[in-house]
């Protein structure tokens, strides 16, 4: 029996209009009312909507439920509790307000960063009500802000609420200047999540794949992504299903799946949503990514969420699309018909050029990771370096008013194609740019630098605190102007002059434009070892500890789980390659060369040339050489880190001597491999990885 999509969509998740129906009239009004105006809800309210939630998840099939949060180890968290209560000589089926509002999970082994001492194992998780509750696996799922006892966020949900709260109430500000009386301003988010399928059978012989996520070695195949034929290309039957179960999977959630196609990559595919609040598309993201690992084993795949699980081709990225919209659903970044003229959206646009140019390192240190080193900067990626773009049209506007020059509005260019049958539509007045790593795209900014595995929580604090910090300081000076008019101009042309800099419409992958950063002063942390420490930087200390959006204490305590989390990252690949080589690789090299003097020994006996099998087993041995020599340099310096200097130098001890070591027995291994007959070789190749998926 066919399901219709209204049926489906949004049937595991007490929404907005599931309470309509089961609270009544009056607390469900108490409720809206409280939310709105950013109020907790009293403990008769959550009474009355805990005793509906329980009755619906039962509904639905639901034994029990758990604070679902969101803790700093990059994943989501769950503790089970079951609804029944004692009652005698039987059990009744109970959930109380106070049991909905609070959890208490113990948190002595999620990373805090040195806030919490492991014998400090009281948390507490706190309920979310912006975000719905839901059903998965049979249970209540209640999205929840994680403290530690003595308060301080060990998730993050709590710092991402508070950064919008900090955006709403200045923008709000900015607003009223304009004459708009807002009730909220709230930034939205849609987060395209890009990733790779591959056969399980060969993921489960690929012991890196295992134990990284990655291929920490593997020779690149006789075709990779060369010929451009994966993009947008036809789905394999195998991956349609994938994606047709996926889709019904998160469509139940309310997920706002909406396109799917291939990528660039061979085995890479892309899944983009529409865009909801950022507090919810974090969530959503966060499901997606679970459940596109739940679902393709079903398939007999795996999904593979590593920023680059394979040498020499496209790695994958998350596009976070940001932007600002009241709570009557105005697009703030929406630049109208005729953006020179709109004073409203020049403010905000010049807003976040200032707070992008100014935290340039803020915006990179949020992408930092071990995982996404790997792409940044490669031919798929954004380059490290943060610029803006704007696109001929805008940024021709900006220049105008800088100078105080006049801007002639050109009229939108009708395409025509030069067939008759085709129809004429009018091109945009931009075009797009894939290199750039913050980027407009029509109503809305496109941050393309995060990595697949990302929460995208991290990048948007950053982007709403920073925006946030600007917005405040223009309210502070325009709500002294005599003349709103003029402060307006003269804020607007200052701030295109101070901070065009970091406008960029050109060819992000270029070796000029490298040079070109520099000569403007743009930041170029290269690798995640160079950018992390600047998160505590002194006026990045005083913007969070201005704003709430961290205390002190909670920066420092994330820079050390970053730190600590890349060290550990280069720490576990460098001891999965040792155990492959000494276990896998080295054997099957011997064993081959072994085979090879053997067969070069028989047939001498019987005088048949053996030039071939001789040159190909000396040139084997020298390469056994070569890969017990670099493997024995990994162990010595893997065993010499300088753990007693700290994390910071742990991290540059990790990068300019742990990975160089890696890189150089990679080297080795991977052409050995293309002498090594696949008989004899350990593991599936690239090739068989890439295109062994129908």
């Amino acid at each position: 029996m066919e399901i219709k999509m209204s049926d489906l969509f949004g049937s595991m998740v007490f929404n907005d209009d599931v309470m309509k129906q089961r609270l009544p009239h009056a607390t469900y009004k108490e409720m809206k009312k409280a939310l709105a105006a950013g109020q907790g809800l009293t403990h008769e309210i959550a009474g009355v909507v805990a005793n509906a939630m329980k009755d619906w998840a039962i509904e639905k099939g639901a034994t029990h439920y758990t604070h679902w949060f969101q803790p700093l180890n990059g994943v989501t968290a769950e503790k089970h509790e079951a609804f029944i209560s004692p009652d005698r000589d039987k059990v009744i089926m109970e959930f109380s307000g106070k049991e909905l509002i609070q959890g208490e999970p113990d948190a002595s082994s999620f990373p805090s960063g040195g806030l919490r001492a492991t014998f400090e194992a009281r948390g507490y998780t706190a309920w979310d009500p912006t975000s719905y509750a839901f059903i998965k696996d049979n249970t209540l799922c209640i999205p929840t802000a994680f403290c530690s006892y003595t308060g301080e966020a060990l998730d993050k949900k709590t710092p991402l609420l508070r950064s919008m709260e900090v955006i709403s109430r200045q923008a709000r500000r900015i607003l009223r200047l304009f004459g708009r009386e807002v009730d909220s301003v709230e930034t939205t988010v849609g987060s395209e999540q890009e990733y790779f399928l591959i056969d399980k059978a060969d993921y489960d012989r690929r012991p890196d794949l295992i134990y990284t996520g990655r291929t920490l070695f593997g020779a690149r195949p006789s075709k990779g992504q060369e010929m451009e034929d994966h993009y947008f290309g036809t789905l394999k039957p195998r991956v349609a299903e994938f994606m047709a179960e996926l889709d019904r999977e998160l469509w139940q959630l309310g997920i706002l799946a909406k396109t799917e196609h291939n990528e660039v990559a061979p085995g890479q595919h892309e899944l983009a949503p529409i865009y909801t609040s950022a507090n919810v598309a974090t969530d959503h993201n966060q499901l997606t990514m679970e459940f596109l690992r739940k679902v393709a084993p079903r398939h007999g795949l795996v999904c593979l969420l590593h920023e680059k699980p394979f040498a020499g081709v496209n790695g994958s990225g998350k596009h976070n699309n940001w932007s600002l919209a009241t709570s009557e659903g105005y697009n703030l970044l929406n630049p109208g018909d005729n953006p020179k003229d709109n004073a409203q959206f020049l403010l905000f646009l010049c807003a976040v050029i200032r707070a992008v140019d100014e935290h340039q390192d803020l915006l990179r240190i949020s992408v930092s990771s071990a995982a996404n080193d790997h792409r940044l900067g490669a031919s798929e990626a954004p380059p490290a370096i943060i610029s803006i773009f704007l696109g001929q049209e805008l940024t021709e506007i900006l220049e105008a008013l800088a100078s105080k020059s006049d801007y002639e509005t050109k009229q939108k260019t009708v395409m025509d194609i030069g067939v008759d049958i085709l129809p004429k539509f009018p091109r945009d007045t931009t075009d797009r740019n894939r290199t750039s790593p913050f980027a407009f795209t029509g109503n809305k900014f496109e941050f393309r630098s995060l990595g697949s595995a990302f929460s995208v929580s991290g990048p948007n604090i950053i982007l709403n605190t920073i925006v946030a910090d600007v917005l405040k300081q223009f309210a502070d000076e325009l709500e002294q102007a005599e003349d709103f008019a003029v402060s307006l101009n003269r804020l607007i042309r200052h701030t295109i002059r101070d901070h065009k800099r970091i406008i960029f419409n050109g060819n992000g992958y270029s070796a000029e434009w490298v040079a070109e950063a520099e000569r403007r002063g743009l930041l170029n942390y290269r690798c995640t070892a160079d950018a992390l420490p600047h998160f505590t930087d002194a006026k990045n200390v005083a913007l969070f500890t201005r704003h709430g959006v961290f205390t002190e204490s909670e920066l420092k305590s994330r820079t050390a789980i970053m730190q600590e989390n890349y060290n550990k990252t280069i720490h576990i690949e460098a001891l999965t390659m040792i155990d492959m080589v000494n276990r896998d690789i080295l054997p099957a090299v011997i064993d081959y060369t072994a085979f090879l003097a053997d067969a070069a020994l028989k047939k001498d006996r019987l005088g048949i040339v053996t030039t071939t099998e001789k040159a190909l087993a000396q040139t084997l041995s020298e390469k056994i050489g070569l890969i017990a020599e670099r493997v024995a340099a990994l162990s010595a310096d893997l065993a010499a880190v300088p753990a007693a200097a700290g994390c910071e130098a742990e991290s540059h001890y990790y990068h300019d001597v742990v990975f160089a070591d890696m890189e150089s027995l990679r080297v080795v291994v991977d052409e050995s491999e293309l002498l090594v007959s696949s008989k004899y070789w350990p593991y599936p190749s690239y090739g068989e990885m890439l295109f062994r998926v129908r």
